[in-house]
């Protein structure tokens, strides 16, 4: 009911794409249940199945936030198209991370979305090339006076996305942030947000 009211509360142009996205990603996941072996394990054989994995449960989500961000938003659209460059990735980004950092749990669960017999370097440098693009779409709102409610919105969780990605490379599936350092990053990014400073600021490479 919760759902169903927040959607109604929305101008009928964004019901249309929220509605429009939400189809999309349901015809995606069917296909991801179809994947779905005899013995119930999902498993991904390439990087190719991978990021079409990411796609469907994220990259959608990253397009659908995309058009509802520039609706009634003149002074956004006019970076409409360097957005939709990189809403995908935005999304394949941040889901890479957490399946990176929830591996080993998965696979135990039945879930293998990292296929089998790829180095774990090519992980990493593909969830660096989608948190770059992650960063460059938040910026790109941010230098357009977008709302700081939206350079908030997408910041967080690509400010998240990278530290997770560091402790996970360090110490391997399973590690996560403590709380201190959520909360320090979040504190960060809003003072950024308030000095007009970069929201979002990529770990040294």
């Amino acid at each position: 009911p919760d759902v169903i009211a927040g959607h109604l509360s929305l101008s009928p142009a964004a019901q249309q794409e929220v509605a429009h996205h939400t189809k999309r990603t349901s015809l995606g996941m069917a296909s991801v249940v179809d994947r779905t072996g005899s013995d119930g394990i999902l498993r991904l054989g390439t990087i190719s199945d991978l990021q079409d994995y990411c796609y469907i449960v994220a990259g959608i989500v990253g397009e659908m936030l995309t058009d509802l961000f520039v609706l009634e938003r003149p002074h956004l659209e006019t970076i409409a198209d360097y957005l939709r460059q990189r809403d995908a990735q935005f999304g394949e980004g941040l889901q890479l991370v957490n399946i990176l950092k929830d591996s080993a749990d998965d696979a135990v669960e039945g879930r293998n979305y990292l296929p089998s017999g790829v180095g774990r370097d090519e992980f990493f440098g593909l969830a660096r090339a989608d948190l770059l693009a992650a960063t460059e779409y938040t910026l790109a709102i941010q230098e357009a006076g977008g709302p700081d409610g939206l350079v908030l919105f997408t910041g967080l969780p690509v400010e998240l996305a990278w530290a997770t990605l560091t402790v996970v490379e360090e110490k391997g599936p399973g590690a996560k942030l403590t709380r201190p350092q959520v909360f320090a990053i979040h504190q960060r990014l809003k003072k950024a947000v308030r000095k007009g400073q970069p929201a979002v600021v990529p770990p040294p490479s």
